[in-house]
């Protein structure tokens, strides 16, 4: 595939590892390590996505309620906001590439998919569609793998 390469875009941010990606890497189920590692590294993108999907999972039931709902919209929302601190903190000005084939770069994608895949629960489809086009706008690829087709 022969792409234009755009020499005026900011080259693709590559974040350092997430503080909490070695309790993630190893608990990955356990919500109260998780809830622990998110105490102790309140900045960590990735611990506040995981703990969003295990939230959304939660909607999923059918004992599901709107407090869960509300519960995985504040997880992700909380994950998105770590993760554009994280990026602008390692250069990022907003736009340009974070690929997700850097390990580092998942935890703020997964953060920003969980919400978008929240917001749709709870009928904000505007917030749905802008996170979305966030996820396209650092990694197109990424967005089949995060929030399906």
């Amino acid at each position: 595939m022969n792409q234009f390469k755009d020499m005026l875009a900011p080259p693709p941010v590559t974040l350092p590892e997430d503080p909490a990606a070695a309790a993630v890497a190893d608990t990955p189920d356990d919500i109260s390590v998780l809830a622990a590692k998110a105490r102790q590294h309140p900045d960590s993108p990735l611990v506040w996505a995981v703990l969003a999907e295990h939230a959304l999972a939660t909607t999923a039931t059918d004992s599901a309620s709107d407090v869960d709902a509300i519960t995985a919209y504040a997880l992700s929302r909380t994950g998105y906001h770590r993760g554009l601190d994280r990026l602008r903190g390692n250069g990022w000005k907003g736009f340009g590439p974070v690929p997700y084939a850097h390990e580092p770069n998942r935890g703020v994608l997964r953060a920003i998919a969980a919400l978008a895949r929240a917001a749709r629960l709870i009928g904000e489809d505007n917030e749905y569609d802008r996170c979305r086009a966030l996820l396209s706008d650092c990694d197109p690829e990424s967005v089949a793998t995060l929030l399906g087709p």
